[in-house]
């Protein structure tokens, strides 16, 4: 497999044969404003410019967008992406908005998915603590993850915009991944704490997955991201994380 950091939590995967287009967030520097409510709302996003360029990005086989929050599914990509283009989404709702925007051909993940020989597993994840959930639960909204397997791939975990919890520790366990990708960049609502993984996660994650290549993602780009890679790399070296943890900056690959 070939994983390329795209920007925030968008992704290229080279797999099995197959080049998918994961979470494309697709705007200018500054397009937005920032998400109301959340850490640092007065700073616009996406903060970084794509160093990648749309062709590369937009050359695949097939999209997935693991929740339509716009950090994950905005309005540039809506325009972007080609609309004859294969797109797999997490339910019926988010399946019938991504229908009404004009693609043609979009798809429900399930726990038994497959496109051209490559397995996509649904992974349940939750985009905050109980008690996010309890107060913004609507806001949060549902979310998933993806488990990619094919006969001559390694096994990839995709854990999506999730705290450590119950769920990821079950993924874990049930596909033993070889690697796992990680939202990692601590977005932060004030009040409700980390609505995806901090660094303490990432090293419960760790801990958890003692044979799997981490890779962290969904970092610097959105507003409310209180985690830098530069502050996770830090840490990683505090914790003894650098022999499995990668911190890609944007525009970088790599092939497992």
């Amino acid at each position: 497999m070939k994983i390329k950091q795209i920007r925030n939590a968008t992704l290229r995967l080279d797999f099995g044969g197959v080049k998918f287009l994961i979470d494309p967030y697709l705007a200018e520097k500054d397009a937005y404003p920032g998400f109301e409510g959340t850490l640092n709302s007065h700073i616009r996003s996406p903060r970084l410019p794509l160093r990648t360029p749309m062709d590369d990005i937009l050359g695949v086989d097939a999209v997935i967008v693991t929740h339509t929050h716009a950090d994950h599914w905005d309005e540039a990509a809506v325009k972007l992406v080609p609309k004859h283009l294969p797109l797999f989404a997490q339910h019926e709702k988010d399946a019938e908005l991504i229908h009404s925007q004009g693609f043609r051909d979009v798809r429900i993940l399930t726990e038994d998915t497959a496109f051209s020989g490559v397995s996509l597993i649904k992974t349940p994840g939750q985009h905050g603590s109980d008690q996010a959930l309890a107060v913004a639960g609507e806001l949060l909204g549902e979310v998933c993850g993806v488990v990619f397997k094919h006969p001559d791939e390694k096994v990839l975990y995709l854990a999506g915009d999730t705290i450590w919890n119950a769920h990821v520790k079950t993924s874990l366990a049930a596909h033993n991944p070889d690697v796992v990708v990680l939202n990692a960049g601590d977005a932060q609502v004030p009040g409700l704490g980390s609505i995806i993984m901090n660094a303490e996660d990432v090293r419960k994650v760790y801990d958890a997955a003692p044979r799997a290549t981490l890779i962290a993602s969904h970092m610097e780009a959105v507003n409310h991201s209180a985690l830098t890679r530069a502050e996770l790399r830090v840490f990683s070296e505090k914790t003894g994380m650098t022999d499995r943890l990668l911190v890609p900056e944007d525009d970088e690959a790599y092939a497992f």
